[in-house]
């Protein structure tokens, strides 16, 4: 077996044990009025609600790179950024199963996406809302900052709720609820000194923006492989 078929393998044998943990225990999927929201009704087609999915999407990723660029402005020296950058720095996502390379991604099931965008959608949920809290203590952080980390996270509860109702849809897997908790990716540590503080919190938005791009991309390219388009990439 070559190594990029063991890699494969590797990866469907977690898909395979996640799976049914991802799709358990949590709050239903409301019909709802807003504008741009996602609904669980059975009146919209899968093509328009996949939209609206890749729409969330988009928006959470734009509203990411927005939040890391005000962030490094803000509180991030250039000497501490080259530094951070030169020496690598590991996303609390970099165990899950998500495919990575573009052979990888080219060669995976409609399911394994879903699943892959389920994922890493469920792994930020409460990362973000421990941001939020930790930016609070920011003596100088702007109100805009703060709006824009929250606004992120409503959204991702949104998008994961529109993401469970497109695997009933596309996979008919049934009537699923949510939520998964990867206990082990995200630690609460003892307050940090605020040097250590802002260099946590910078890597946690700009892996957020960085697995955000991930989850845009992947229902893209779900939605291209829906129009039968065979040169998908």
């Amino acid at each position: 077996m070559n190594s990029m078929t063991g890699t494969v393998a590797w990866r469907a044998v977690w898909a395979a044990l996640l799976w049914p943990c991802l799709l358990t225990a949590a709050m239903p999927l409301d019909c709802t009025e807003e504008q741009g929201s996602l609904y669980r009704c059975p009146s919209i087609s899968q093509e328009k609600l996949l939209d609206r999915v890749i729409q969330h999407a988009e928006l959470i990723y734009r509203v990411s790179e927005e939040s890391c660029a005000m962030f490094e402005e803000m509180f991030v020296p250039f000497p501490l950024r080259l530094q951070r950058n030169q020496a690598g720095y590991s996303c609390i996502t970099k165990a899950l199963p998500i495919p990575s390379s573009k052979s990888e991604i080219q060669h995976i099931s409609d399911k394994w996406l879903l699943h892959s965008v389920l994922m890493l959608v469920q792994s930020w949920i409460e990362p973000l809302v421990y941001l939020q809290t930790t930016l609070d203590r920011y003596e100088n952080a702007p109100d805009m900052l703060l709006n824009k980390t929250k606004w992120v996270s409503d959204k991702l509860i949104s998008l994961e709720q529109g993401v469970v109702v497109l695997i009933r849809k596309m996979l008919d897997e049934g009537m699923l609820t949510t939520t998964y908790n990867e206990h082990g990716l995200f630690q609460y540590d003892a307050l940090p000194d605020m040097l250590e503080s802002v260099m946590r919190d910078y890597t946690l938005i700009s892996c957020f923006k960085k697995d955000a791009h991930k989850m845009e991309v992947f229902l893209k390219l779900l939605k291209c492989r829906q129009s039968d388009n065979y040169n998908c990439a």
